[in-house]
């Protein structure tokens, strides 16, 4: 996989877990009942994928798969 498309996996996965760290707080500003099933297991999955991604393990994972961290100086690829 190129550089290119290494920084762009990642830079998804990220969104999504900036989503999953902000959806309490859209969900609390939209004034929808945080006690809806579905809105419920939505933020037990957010906080849950939030809680996964700060883990060190994570980055090794993501290292095994070929989405590690770029540490190359020069062009992408």
């Amino acid at each position: 996989m190129n550089t290119a498309t290494i920084r762009t996996v990642r830079t998804v996965l990220q969104g999504a877990v900036g989503l999953a760290v902000a959806l309490p707080a859209i969900v609390d500003a939209s004034g929808i009942p945080a006690s809806l099933p579905w809105v419920a297991g939505a933020l037990a999955v957010a906080g849950g994928l939030a809680r996964v991604m700060a883990v060190p393990a994570v980055e090794q994972l993501l290292d095994r798969i070929g989405l590690g961290l770029v540490d190359e100086q020069g062009p992408a690829s």
